[in-house]
């Protein structure tokens, strides 16, 4: 790495979006792409094989293991919150769940004034990217795209009886989220190709990079600051195995470092609330009061429940003949235990009288998930996944005295945030307890048979519901005052610097966050392309 070096962009992120828009510019042989990423290299097993993700999330080498303050409403918990340290970003981590969101997520953003992105300005970039290996409608779905989103291999059959109970309980089923409906439960579809791992790196990056001269991929690199010239962006600067070096610009810097890389990034720079940057000893090049602000997140609550039966994912005497045969059936068939990514079925349901729309989602697991937040666990279990979707508790992110990362999600500020996610707790109860479970069914873990009042579910959230891994809005886009960036995703008062991330999202969607990023990354390297001709 030279000491400074001169690109036409500078992509700061390897992650969903920021994979998309170096793909989208490099394919111009005269445009050279610089793309950094803060982690290493994706290359590794667990990484692309789907049931290594659960080794993911407290590796030092593959996560950022951040903690947040204490939080307030969640009786001064920190709550851990990976995020991905990898070539691909979160989507080297996660759950590989493919999911966009209701329409109404988008039209609300229009509404807040994000002109351009309703949901009949984002359902082509949508579809841009996909590469749909199920045959769902046209009408909503890509077939050429690079993004491969296919069914799961092999799901569990305790999978299956959560659907079917689901309907029991009222629930219609949906085999396609991301269709005509967002209401319902089902298997989830997946971004995996032959039944591996198929991150935005992956899928847009890795098949072109030895293809573009171009198109150049920095790893192991973190950003200290936008370098600025007046109110111009003009390169970054980043450490590397302990050295400084300078990359310059002659067009743009576009940050893809995710909501809470980004406005870091940002603070670092000089560029947010004036308050914010002189409690951490940083200039203020460019006041701007919405950076870090806005952080919206979908807060989780558990069930779990033991059970005695061997075909639920768990160690056993039961369960050794299956799990010694799972590496021979996914070398072979891309299938048995190791196919899993764990939250195989899952879905949207009301649970607020008042609701015209899914206010919560599920994400069913298979297997046991420890009441002592272990990685493993001995035995056997099921367990469902309930959280928030339109949460009213706002968060930010902030810098600390030494320049690092403050992460306060506020969590139950708002109490309408406990009430929904109280009732959602008991309807996910309420589709265990279906007969067809009766057979498997053995002692309701957490909460517990004994918490049943709406004080005592409210104080089980507090002691024990975290983070789904969602977090949005800290660089949020609109043409209001807290705006950090234009609907063209330009930050505000500063030339040849654009955010273009889950940061971005002004309201978080109705889902997982992985497919909105991509979009997002689609929808920006539109723009930055017109702007150039």
């Amino acid at each position: 790495m030279s000491d400074e070096m001169v690109f036409d962009y500078v992509i700061v992120g390897a992650g969903s979006s920021g994979s998309v828009i170096a793909n989208r510019l490099s394919s111009d042989p005269s445009v050279k792409v610089c793309l950094i990423e803060a982690g290493g290299s994706d290359a590794s097993q667990r990484v692309q094989t789907p049931a290594g993700t659960i080794t993911l999330y407290k590796s030092k080498t593959f996560s950022w293991n951040f903690f947040s303050v204490p939080q307030k409403g969640l009786n001064g918990r920190r709550l851990h919150t990976p995020r991905g340290k990898a070539l691909g970003g979160s989507a080297s981590m996660n759950s590989m769940i493919y999911i966009r969101g209701d329409a109404s997520d988008y039209d609300h953003w229009e509404s807040l004034g994000c002109r351009g992105w309703g949901w009949r300005d984002v359902l082509p970039y949508f579809k841009k990217s996909e590469k749909n290996m199920i045959g769902q409608s046209r009408d909503y779905h890509g077939t050429d795209g690079e993004l491969l989103v296919d069914r799961a291999r092999d799901p569990n059959p305790f999978s299956r009886m959560f659907v079917d109970a689901a309907k029991n309980a009222g629930v219609p089923e949906n085999p396609d989220f991301n269709g005509s409906r967002l209401e319902g439960c089902g298997i989830y579809d997946l971004t995996q190709t032959n039944g591996r791992r198929l991150s935005s790196y992956r899928a847009f990056i890795h098949p072109v990079l030895d293809k573009r001269e171009n198109l150049h991929v920095m790893t192991d690199c973190e950003i200290d600051e936008v370098l600025m010239e007046g109110k111009v962006a003009k390169g970054v600067t980043l450490r590397s195995q302990g050295k400084v070096a300078t990359i310059r610009v002659n067009h743009e810097v576009i940050l893809c470092a995710g909501t809470l890389g980004s406005p870091v990034i940002l603070l670092r720079s000089g560029i947010g609330p004036e308050e914010t940057l002189s409690g951490a000893g940083v200039g203020v090049r460019h006041h701007l009061p919405g950076v870090g602000k806005n952080l919206q997140d979908h807060l989780d609550g558990l069930v779990t429940v033991r059970s005695k039966s061997p075909k639920t994912l768990g160690f056993s005497r039961g369960s050794l003949p299956k799990v010694l045969a799972s590496p021979w059936q996914y070398i072979f068939k891309r299938k048995g235990w190791l196919s899993t990514n764990y939250v195989e079925a899952g879905g949207f349901a009301r649970v607020s009288s008042d609701s015209q729309l899914p206010d919560v989602q599920f994400h069913f697991v298979p297997g046991y998930r420890s009441h002592r937040g272990r990685l493993f666990e001995w035995g056997h279990g099921y367990a469902v996944h309930t959280c928030v979707l339109k949460p009213k508790s706002i968060g930010e992110v902030r810098l600390n005295a030494d320049k690092e990362l403050e992460l306060d999600f506020n969590f139950l500020s708002d109490e309408e945030d406990a009430r929904v996610l109280i009732e959602g707790i008991r309807l996910a109860r309420q589709i265990l307890a279906d007969p067809l479970f009766a057979p498997y069914r053995g002692k309701e873990m957490l909460p517990g048979e004994k918490v049943q009042s709406d004080e005592q579910l409210l104080a089980y959230i507090r002691d024990y519901a975290a983070t789904v891994f969602h977090p949005v809005g800290t660089c949020k886009m609109g043409e209001d005052d807290m705006a950090v960036v234009t609907p063209e995703l330009r930050v505000r008062g500063i030339e040849g610097l654009r955010v273009a991330d889950a940061s971005v999202i002004p309201s978080i969607v109705r889902g997982n966050t992985n497919a909105p990023s991509i979009m997002i990354g689609e929808k920006a390297a539109d723009m930055i392309r017109s702007d150039a001709l």
